[in-house]
């Protein structure tokens, strides 16, 4: 993408999210900085035992369970999700657990579309709203400081790792995480404190909060000025575990990817570069794109579901009736069968296609794109 519109699409995003939501400055007593940073030096942040969740279905795809870390609001203490599972013998493949960012404006909109086209490759998926996301939102003012931020932090990855004890003791044989922006930083530190997790793919990630707040480009003075006073307290956050940079990944760095927008605003791009070495260099993505328009790159859904289906050990099944590890890629027939409805979507044609029909072909060729040709 052209920089100039990349930049222009974040710049924009961004007056518009501190326009509505704002920002104010608080005095230093009110930070509680030291309380925060006795719990993120402490062994309570990230305790390395974790049970898996109790999770309850309401209908076959809606689930709820208790958080394993409540929190004040009571609001919060329900985590609530989806499990987009394949047709047939779901247990028997790998799940992929959405992260979203914040504002979660995935979860209802382009997570269920991911979630579509990766169980067409096979793949059952998850998605969890974050704490005090949507529904989990307090219905009365709260106010936050840094204790509550870490904490928030710490109930996020906890039940990143329930939801995902619960998964592989009901059978699935691996899970791996996405996350972006916001969601990439709770990923990272599932990463570097779980190793049942397989994979984990870090889509513009947050890596330390400096990386957030340091010098975005916002014209409201009094946006800057709260973010600037807020600077000793990022700072000093930002040398505890909760840094990505000063954390060791517990995954091989072979099954850990990177995806980098080069003209992203939201955050400095300088961090995720110091991660990637700081990680040992594992595979990472530079893509020409900032942080809003890198979610819309054509193709990269399927080029990151190329990369994570080996991670996961699961070859490509795209049918959604053929049973795991019987057919890893299409027949022949298939394949033709694909390049022919391509080829009816590219020419001319007297009779117009209906457009749920286009749109069906245009699934099916994309999903034909993606597959290993073996």
């Amino acid at each position: 993408m052209i920089a100039p519109l990349a930049k222009f699409i974040d710049w924009s995003a961004l007056q518009m999210a501190y326009a509505v939501v704002g920002l104010r400055h608080a005095p230093r007593p009110k930070w509680k900085l030291e309380e925060a940073l006795e719990f993120l030096n402490g062994p309570d942040f990230i305790p390395a035992a974790s049970d898996p969740a109790r999770i309850e279905f309401n209908g076959p795809r809606h689930f709820r369970f208790p958080t394993p870390r409540p929190s004040k609001v009571e609001e919060n203490n329900i985590v609530y999700g989806r499990l987009y599972r394949c047709a047939q013998r779901w247990q028997e493949r790998p799940v992929i657990i959405l992260l979203d960012g914040r504002p979660a404006v995935g979860y209802y909109s382009g997570f269920p579309l991911i979630a579509r086209r990766f169980n067409w490759a096979g793949f059952n998926v998850a998605t969890l709203i974050a704490p005090y996301e949507l529904k989990r939102r307090p219905r009365r003012p709260f106010e936050w400081d840094c204790p509550e931020f870490a904490r928030t932090i710490a109930q996020n990855v906890a039940e990143i790792r329930a939801l995902t004890g619960w998964l592989l003791d009901g059978g699935c044989p691996s899970v791996g995480l996405l996350g972006v922006s916001f969601g990439g930083w709770a990923a990272g530190l599932t990463a570097c404190s779980d190793a049942r997790i397989a994979a984990v793919v870090l889509t513009m990630p947050a890596v330390a909060w400096r990386m957030w707040c340091s010098s975005p480009p916002i014209i409201w003075r009094r946006v800057r000025e709260a973010l600037q006073a807020l600077r000793p307290a990022q700072e000093a956050m930002d040398t505890t575990r909760l840094n990505l940079i000063l954390s060791t990944p517990v995954i091989p760095k072979e099954n850990i990817l990177l995806i980098e927008g080069i003209y992203d605003l939201f955050g400095d791009p300088q961090p995720i570069e110091e991660l990637w070495q700081k990680w040992e260099q594992p595979e990472i993505w530079r893509l020409p794109h900032g942080h809003i328009s890198a979610l819309f790159v054509p193709g990269l859904t399927g080029r990151v579901l190329r990369w994570v289906a080996p991670r996961l050990d699961k070859p490509f099944s795209p049918d959604r009736r053929t049973p795991p590890n019987e057919q890893s890629h299409w027949s022949e027939r298939g394949r033709a069968a694909s390049v022919a409805n391509a080829d009816a979507l590219s020419r001319p044609r007297r009779s117009v296609l209906s457009f749920g029909r286009r749109m069906e072909l245009a699934e099916e060729y994309a999903l034909y794109c993606i597959l290993p040709t073996s």
